[in-house]
């Protein structure tokens, strides 16, 4: 019996040793693990305020040529894709009309130097003479008018863009003869932003490239400024103007124009530093404070430069600022600076 009481008193005191152990071992706390993280100081300066906008090349003048009124066509001049020069001439209409107004003004030409002898000697009444002299100026005045609707010149430099009839046509004024289109220089009607109306002026430069020519940079002037917003958009035109002097650019290119609104003062961080919350537009950043702990700071984001971003809201400058480690941090957390 001493020998049962002995082997149960060992067991009791097993079992209330095993207890304690498991008691001590629930109330030890896990040691906390304290993340590891990279921080750099945000920077003030000035920042280029630039934006490019998508817009498409212009020929600077676009004329339809035709004459006034239908009639037969004699010869034409030129194909589509041809450059032709101002006053050079594109085709030639029907010259019957021309022909018959040019011997009726050289006649008229005789009759009023003749007419004009005799009322200085005195033979011709001033009336006679001044109905005489009205004659022969409206028909020679009908003569030009007669000439540019028979020789049809183009009144600009620039590429034959469409010819629509062929020599033996008859021309029934359903459509341009010929449409002509300036490219030296060529215009972009730009939409900028409403927010940046009084930062674009007339004269200012801008920057733009085309697709169609990779690897070169272009270079104009805001030529204007259209003078109202477009309602659905809120955005207003600046016309560009390019010189284009080796006529590479051509209407219908698509460009992109780099448009510089000057600099402004900021602060700046690498992009690796902002967070964006998920399911939102929020971004914001891991402040390191005094204390070594964290602060979550939403901020407000301007231009993205190469690696890093201007930031217009949230900071000041000279913050330091966590830009590797930031999936571990939350709010306040403690943090280990490497």
């Amino acid at each position: 019996m001493r020998k049962y009481a002995l082997l149960l008193g060992a067991f009791v005191a097993a079992a209330c040793g095993n207890s304690n152990s498991s008691s001590q071992n629930a109330t030890e706390a896990p040691e906390e693990v304290i993340p590891n993280v990279e921080v750099t100081v945000s920077q003030v300066r000035d920042v280029p305020q630039e934006n490019t906008y998508a817009a498409t090349v212009q020929a600077w003048a676009v004329n339809n040529i035709m004459p006034q009124s239908g009639g037969r066509i004699r010869k034409v001049n030129v194909e589509v894709g041809d450059y032709v020069s101002k006053g050079q001439v594109l085709a030639e209409m029907d010259r019957l009309q021309l022909e018959q107004m040019e011997l009726q003004v050289q006649n008229d030409e005789i009759e009023y130097e003749r007419l004009k002898g005799l009322y200085e000697e005195g033979g011709v009444s001033k009336s006679d003479f001044e109905t005489a002299e009205l004659g022969y100026k409206v028909r020679r005045t009908n003569l030009s008018n007669l000439r540019e609707n028979t020789i049809l010149r183009s009144p600009i430099s620039g590429y034959v863009t469409a010819r629509n009839f062929d020599a033996g046509d008859m021309f029934s004024l359903s459509a341009p003869l010929f449409v002509v289109q300036q490219v030296t220089p060529v215009k972009l009607l730009v939409g900028i932003s409403e927010s940046e109306y009084t930062r674009v002026a007339k004269g200012d430069e801008v920057s733009l490239t085309v697709d169609a020519i990779p690897g070169r940079t272009f270079t104009g002037k805001v030529e204007r400024l259209h003078p109202t917003m477009d309602a659905a958009t809120h955005t207003f035109k600046a016309e560009v103007r390019v010189p284009n002097t080796d006529r590479v650019l051509r209407p219908g290119m698509y460009a992109r124009v780099n448009v510089n609104f000057g600099t402004r003062r900021s602060v700046v961080v690498p992009d690796r530093a902002l967070v964006k919350q998920e399911g939102t537009g929020t971004r914001f950043i891991y402040v390191l404070k005094e204390d070594g702990t964290v602060s979550y700071l939403p901020v407000k984001t301007g231009r993205h430069m190469g690696t890093e971003y201007e930031i217009t809201e949230g900071l000041q400058g000279g913050e330091r600022v966590v830009v590797k480690g930031q999936s571990a941090l939350r709010d306040g957390v403690k943090v280990n600076v490497l």
